[in-house]
């Protein structure tokens, strides 16, 4: 389904008033006798979120008004037009006023009107949006399609998006762009991923690492890793019922670099791109990887496994070490990996790593003004001994419940030493109860904020 904008003006487009408390007399003064006579039977209140849809005398709609925050309220949603998708009849509408940030609020109104529809029949919103006077549809439509593909497989279920179904959609994306695709797969991994093999070893589906690379070689190189585990168990150390249930979305790492190379690919960012996804099942089998084994991991680094539940960062592992031998200029991670991530910020917020100043300024600033939320944790020196073993060089997971999302990042810090910058971000990558514009289910987090920064960088 793709996004909803209109792509020429359209005089008959039904206007969206956004009105707010301070703003809703004056809304209201405005309108015809019998629209305002309408309005205070029907007891609008000018509330975020509430809609009222204002007849014309000939039966139509006259026009549309939507609550949204005051500008001074503490707490505002620019996402808040997402809802009206879902609110609005078919047809074609455009804002008569502005919200907050129309940019922000259109962008909004596309990722509402996202449905997943694989498998039973969904009713699409019939509903299109002609763009604010100013703001670049084109720049949103690649947005939102982007948003689309990420949610679209991370919502597949694990029975259709294995290992190999997601490196099918990568070679169908590199395919799309003219990018030189490649992967290796199953016991080819053994000698040179020895990580990404012992995780994915024991699924009847094998794993493999994908590789592909677009853009001009002489162009500063950005190297894109994802996590792509598609299922998983936990390995051994199993997970409760209530912790695998949305294991599908495990793979919310690979599916949002995905989304975020699709973007810079579309946009012809002035970079070498190269993408790489190690894909595995973390299954329970006679030959899975076990608590206590150790792996000499494609960087030479001897790992200890303290938890087969800990296996993102194994598989990650492997493949920063592989971007980092190219000594990118950029190379950024983006993984499903810690269950402290989300006891400290939430579902919404995702904690990220650098120890590049600019770089960090950058994506704090991209991330506020995309509404793409994300937050720096650091790269605490003092917690680096935590990964200490006794028998090998590191422990992928360290005991004790203390500060697991940075500890991750450490981890993972090991295997780049090359790369003029490193960024590091620990996705949720779904969302737990809908919001405006974010429906339950899989979501796009960190990429358009990401986007944002390699186009100020690389336009």
């Amino acid at each position: 389904m793709p996004p909803v904008f209109e792509t020429a003006p359209d005089a008959k487009a039904i206007p969206i008033t956004f009105a707010s408390k301070a703003n809703w007399e004056a809304v209201k003064k405005a309108l015809s006798p019998e629209s305002r006579q309408f309005a205070e039977a029907s007891g609008f209140a000018a509330k975020p979120g509430k809609c009222l849809i204002l007849p014309a005398a000939d039966g139509t709609i006259a026009q549309v008004i939507f609550g949204i925050e005051d500008d001074g309220a503490k707490s505002r949603d620019p996402f808040r037009a997402g809802a009206l998708p879902g609110l609005l009849p078919a047809g074609t509408y455009r804002f008569a006023n502005a919200p907050h940030d129309a940019r922000l609020a259109a962008l909004a109104f596309a990722l509402g009107s996202y449905r997943f529809g694989r498998y039973r029949k969904v009713d699409h919103p019939e509903v299109r949006l002609v763009p604010p006077e100013g703001v670049d549809a084109a720049e949103l439509t690649r947005m939102a399609e982007a948003a689309y593909l990420a949610r679209d497989l991370i919502n597949t279920p694990s029975n259709d998006m294995g290992p190999m179904e997601l490196e099918t959609a990568a070679r169908d994306l590199a395919q799309r762009f003219g990018a030189k695709f490649s992967c290796i797969e199953g016991h080819d991994l053994k000698q040179n991923f020895p990580l990404i093999h012992a995780v994915g070893m024991a699924s009847t589906r094998p794993p493999r690492l994908i590789d592909f690379s677009w853009g001009d070689p002489a162009h500063p190189k950005v190297t894109l890793v994802g996590k792509g585990v598609c299922f998983d168990t936990g390995g051994l150390d199993l997970k409760p019922s209530s912790g695998m249930l949305i294991m599908k979305k495990d793979m919310g790492g690979a599916a949002n670099v995905l989304a975020l190379a699709q973007m810079v690919m579309d946009a012809k960012l002035k970079i070498r791109l190269r993408v790489l996804v190690p894909a595995v099942e973390n299954a329970v089998a006679g030959n899975a990887f076990r608590p206590l084994d150790i792996f000499k991991s494609r960087k030479g680094i001897t790992v200890e496994i303290g938890n087969t539940d800990a296996e993102g960062r194994l598989i990650l592992a492997d493949a920063l070490a592989l971007a980092d031998e190219e000594k990118p200029e950029l190379l950024i991670d983006l993984g499903t990996l810690t269950g402290a991530a989300r006891t400290a910020l939430g579902p919404d917020l995702p904690p990220f790593y650098t120890n590049d100043e600019t770089l960090a300024a950058d994506v704090a600033r991209l991330a506020k003004t995309e509404h793409d939320p994300l937050w720096r944790m650091p790269l605490w020196p003092a917690y680096d001994s935590w990964l200490d073993s006794k028998v090998a060089n590191i422990t992928n997971a360290p005991s004790g419940a203390f500060a697991g999302s940075i500890v991750c990042a450490l981890f993972l810090q090991r295997f780049v030493e090359s790369a003029k910058s490193w960024l590091h971000v620990d996705i949720y990558g779904w969302t737990p109860s809908a919001k405006p514009g974010r429906p339950e289910g899989g979501e796009c987090q960190a990429a358009r904020a990401i986007y944002k920064l390699l186009s100020e960088r690389y336009a």
